[in-house]
C-alpha cells in the first residue's frame, strides 16, 4: 500500500490534532507532529477526538522543523492559502508529505518562499478565512488517495441488517 504522510507544524488546538489522528488511522496515513505544540499529547481533548484510533497510528514527534527536515527527505507539498496552484493539479507520489501549518498562522513564509513550486492551496472564496485544519487535512489526504484509486482501502461497505442488491455497481 502506498504511503501518505501528514505533517502538522506547531499544532495549537488539541481537538484538531485528535480529528486528524482519526483521519490518519482510517486512511493509513502516517502522522508527523512538529513542535512546539500548543498542548500536551496527553491532553484529554486530544484523546477524546481520536481515542478509539490512537493505538492504530503511525505517529512521530519532532522538536522543531529543523529536526523534522533532518529526518525526512520528501517530497514535500506545502498546503497554504497563499499557494500559487490548486492542490488537485499536483500528482502526489508514494511517500508524499502533506505539510500543514499552525491554525492561527499557517506555515512560515520563509519556508514557503523557498519552496514556491511545492506550495498548493485549496480553492476558496476571496477574503474568507481558511478551512479548519482538520478539514483541510481530510481534503488533502482524500485527494491523494483518490489519485491512487484508494489503494489498500475498502471502497464499499456492508449494511448491518440488510444486504445490498447485486446489480448495483
Amino acid at each position: 500500500m502506498p504511503t501518505v504522510n501528514i505533517v502538522l507544524v506547531e499544532p495549537q488546538i488539541p481537538q484538531n490534532s485528535g480529528n486528524i489522528a482519526r483521519t490518519c488511522a482510517v486512511t493509513g496515513a502516517r502522522l508527523h507532529m512538529v513542535g512546539p505544540m500548543g498542548f500536551a499529547i496527553d491532553d484529554k481533548k486530544l484523546k477524546r477526538a481520536g481515542l478509539d484510533y490512537w493505538h492504530q497510528l503511525d505517529i512521530t514527534y519532532y522538536k522543531d522543523l529543523a529536526d523534522f527536515f533532518s529526518k525526512n527527505k520528501g517530497p514535500f507539498f506545502y498546503f497554504t492559502s497563499k499557494g500559487p496552484r490548486r492542490h488537485v493539479d499536483v500528482q502526489y507520489p508514494d511517500g508524499a508529505y502533506l505539510v500543514f501549518g499552525r491554525e492561527d498562522a499557517g506555515l512560515p513564509e520563509e519556508l514557503l518562499v523557498r519552496h514556491e513550486a511545492d506550495c498548493v492551496r485549496m480553492p476558496m472564496r476571496r477574503g474568507e478565512r481558511c478551512l479548519n485544519l482538520s478539514n483541510a487535512v481530510a481534503v488533502g489526504v482524500y485527494e491523494v488517495l483518490r489519485q491512487w484509486d484508494f489503494a489498500g482501502l475498502e471502497t464499499h461497505g456492508q449494511l448491518t441488517r440488510y444486504e445490498w442488491s447485486e446489480d448495483v455497481q
